[in-house]
């Protein structure tokens, strides 16, 4: 019988955020895969527990994922682990999932810290929609094709990056959405020098030109305004009418459809397309 896989979050920077139930986990799995197995090392040896580490990581997912799910089919348990955070997310744990999800390998997740959902809720931006954008490429024309795709965005977008990029990204947005569109900088999320910096695209980039950034960023940047809303009138109802007619609907199909869409009486079009149509 085929083991499980847990993943389990770990902390995005404080060590006192580690749920008991991921810490009985990590007691109970027969190993832990871990993205950089030093820095897990030291999480272990704050909880006192010691496990077989594997390295599961950017460069070796194809040959390490493969050894892994071969323990897991036979019957061996898994604990994923990130650096910080939940695995699987903007994370080579991704592979891992699908491939036992492929084998038919039970998957397990443990609820616990993430960077996305800790910086959304201090943003200070609307929360009830958004779109978690991960790193932006390094490569000039699919960071292009990637922030021209999200021009018509009106969801709030949540981005990663590192210190050492995020000049170029702030200025890169700037050129991408305006320099009035809102955004929140987020970052050393739960550690001491945690910091969330509420201002413009504009008021970013001036301010990083007084200031090196520090700590890895989570940048929540506010969507694109609703489009205003056009009031259409009876002849614009009854030109889509028309349009469905051509199409080859009934007038009683396309009546209900360019009801539906536009808002209008259904009873009051279907007479004024009798009428005139």
């Amino acid at each position: 019988m085929a083991g499980m896989l847990y993943l389990v979050p770990t902390p995005i920077g404080n060590l006192g955020d580690i749920s008991q139930r991921c810490r009985e986990t990590l007691e109970a799995a027969d190993f832990i895969a871990a993205e950089d197995t030093r820095v897990s090392l030291k999480l272990l040896n704050h909880l006192n527990i010691k496990k077989p580490l594997v390295s599961y990581y950017e460069h070796n997912r194809a040959e390490s994922g493969q050894r892994i799910l071969e323990r897991l089919l036979a019957g061996e348990t898994c604990a994923l682990v990130s650096d910080a955070g939940s695995p699987a997310i903007s994370d080579p744990g991704e592979d891992l999932v699908a491939l036992c999800a492929q084998n038919g390998v039970t998957v397990s997740a443990i609820p616990g810290p993430c960077a996305v959902i800790t910086a959304l809720s201090m943003s200070g931006l609307p929360t009830g929609r958004f779109t978690f954008e991960g790193f932006l490429s390094t490569n000039k024309k699919s960071r292009q094709e990637h922030l021209q795709s999200l021009a018509a965005e009106q969801r709030t977008m949540v981005f990663y990056e590192a210190p050492h990029k995020l000049t170029n990204t702030l200025n890169d947005l700037l050129a991408a959405f305006g320099p009035e569109r809102r955004i929140s900088l987020c970052r050393e999320l739960t550690k001491l020098h945690e910091e969330v910096i509420r201002t413009t695209l504009q008021g970013a980039v001036d301010y990083y030109r007084e200031q090196d950034p520090r700590g890895e960023y989570v940048l929540v940047l506010e969507g694109a305004a609703p489009p205003p809303v056009t009031e259409l009138t009876l002849e614009d109802a009854l030109s889509l009418v028309a349009e469905k007619l051509a199409q080859g609907l009934s007038r009683k199909d396309a009546v209900k459809l360019v009801a539906k869409e536009t808002g209008f009486a259904k009873n009051a079009l279907y007479d004024a397309a009798m009428k005139q149509l």
